[in-house]
């Protein structure tokens, strides 16, 4: 079969190859792929890839072969999958654990969009715990993950603070409801109950100084690629008793498949919105990677086998 496979070169990060068709475990299926997305984490992976390692952890498609073991989904049913890796191919397996079926009404290239960023946003706000009147305050809100807590924040009763450098994604972000766009943390006002804070460098330090008393600080990415410095006295100056929270979407209780479904029934009832940055065929991947990486484009980029 056909796949993209990492070439460890800065000038076109991927290339197609023809590699073995996977073969599925007893609880894997083998699913055909006709759309998968990409993550900014692994364009980050892409830079000084691993040997024998393949991109590729959101897809949508349709199962050609069902798990031995009798689990999941049967031959035939649309899905949409987190696989461990290996997704941007024409087949992949993925184990029955990490898929959910999709309805006729919702099509591949949105479903692709929903499983690291959802799943992300879902077990975040999870983790958060009740949002109703919080006043919350959400660091690089621009991407994905951004835009999935903020219409599930919103929509919970959270009073959101997004921070965005785009006057664009700002807008986007206050129709999906949040209530203040501001484009640096030093410009939000605080104090917040709750921060979820996913750049680093600066920016945590900044947040955490916008906490209230007693407040949340969840830290769940570093997107500036800069290691934070934190001074134990300045929660003196505020926050102080805050409690400062490691977050890792894939440390959960809940399984992938189950929290896709739901990820699936929301945006089939319209509580839900992937935000698609750019649609383009699986041919043209090394050309996005480059957009990505440059920043020129906003939202998910999602690719198509068909």
């Amino acid at each position: 079969m056909k796949a993209l496979t990492p070439t460890g070169r800065a000038d076109a990060t991927v290339a197609f190859a023809e590699v073995e068709q996977p073969r599925p475990g007893p609880g894997e299926a083998l699913v055909k792929v006709e759309a998968f997305a990409v993550n900014r984490g692994e364009t980050f992976q892409l830079e000084t890839p691993r040997p024998g390692w393949r991109p590729g952890k959101d897809i949508a498609g349709l199962v050609v072969q069902a798990a031995a073991d009798g689990s999941g989904p049967a031959v035939c049913r649309r899905v949409v999958g987190h696989p461990p890796a290996g997704g941007w191919a024409e087949y992949v397996c993925v184990p029955t654990g990490s898929l959910a079926e999709i309805p006729d009404g919702l099509d591949a290239v949105r479903a692709a969009a929903l499983p690291l960023a959802g799943l992300t946003a879902l077990r975040l706000l999870r983790t958060a715990g009740a949002l109703a009147g919080r006043r919350v305050l959400l660091t690089g809100a621009s991407g994905g993950v951004g835009h999935y807590v903020t219409e599930l924040a919103s929509a919970a009763g959270a009073e959101l603070t997004a921070v965005t450098a785009s006057a664009e994604r700002g807008r986007r972000l206050v129709e999906l409801g949040a209530a203040e766009v501001v484009h640096e943390v030093g410009a939000a006002r605080g104090p917040y109950d709750l921060v979820l804070e996913s750049t680093g460098g600066a920016d945590l330090p900044s947040a955490l100084a916008r906490l209230a008393r007693r407040g949340t600080l969840i830290w769940f990415g570093q997107a500036s690629r800069t290691p934070v410095t934190l001074d134990f006295f300045d929660f003196f100056a505020g926050p102080e008793s805050a409690t400062l929270r490691h977050f890792h979407y894939a440390d959960s209780d809940v399984a992938d498949g189950e929290d896709l479904a739901t990820l699936v029934r929301l945006v089939g009832e319209g509580r839900l919105t992937p935000e698609l940055g750019r649609i383009a065929p699986w041919a043209q991947t090394a050309a996005v990677l480059t957009d990505l990486r440059e920043r020129r484009i906003r939202g998910k980029a999602v690719l198509t086998l068909s």
